[in-house]
């Protein structure tokens, strides 16, 4: 594997790579699987925006959104996400399960970011410095560990872990109904 493969984050760092510099110039797919999913933020010419809004613009011109998260997003999330009419027509799809503590993110096929951070703005987002949680993760392009890390999240989507899984009893909405 090339140096270039695989950088590790930290800081703003994370904030820069993965969302500035992949998430956010997607072209194809974008998924995501975190614990917490809040309204985080990116700026924009003066101030910052939702990045959920960046999301929308991106769903209308073909980018499709897979998120996997372990609670019910926060209301500021689901009230920016009510404004998003190309996410809701089909760009976003969630997906909830109690159990998920990865911190993953996989761009077109050829990026993937896992580590600490959770998809929130002390994770990776835009907070300053002195706000920022302490996160540590991992950028990689290597075509084999993007390829291995987006097997394990379709495993997951597809509900390979439902089958014999021991919270089924307290899961909010079950991949694979009993």
């Amino acid at each position: 594997m090339a140096s270039d493969d695989i950088k590790l984050l930290h800081g703003f760092d994370l904030h820069q790579t993965v969302v500035l510099d992949h998430l956010l110039e997607a072209k194809r797919t974008v998924w995501i699987a975190t614990a917490n999913l809040k309204d985080m933020h990116v700026a924009k010419l003066r101030g910052y925006m939702p990045i959920l809004e960046r999301f929308d613009l991106m769903a209308a011109q073909g980018v499709k959104f897979r998120i996997i998260h372990s609670e019910l997003p926060t209301r500021p999330f689901r009230d920016t996400l009510e404004h998003c009419g190309h996410l809701l027509s089909g760009g976003l799809e969630l997906q909830i399960c109690p159990r998920s503590h990865w911190k993953m993110a996989i761009v077109d096929g050829h990026f993937a970011y896992f580590g600490s951070a959770n998809f929130t703005g002390a994770g990776l987002g835009v907070k300053k410095p002195e706000r920022r949680n302490f996160e540590l993760g991992v950028a990689i392009q290597d075509p084999d560990w993007v390829g291995k890390l987006s097997t394990l999240f379709d495993e997951f989507w597809i509900g390979n872990y439902c089958v014999d899984c021991a919270h089924r009893s307290r899961c909010p909405d079950p991949i694979i109904p009993e």
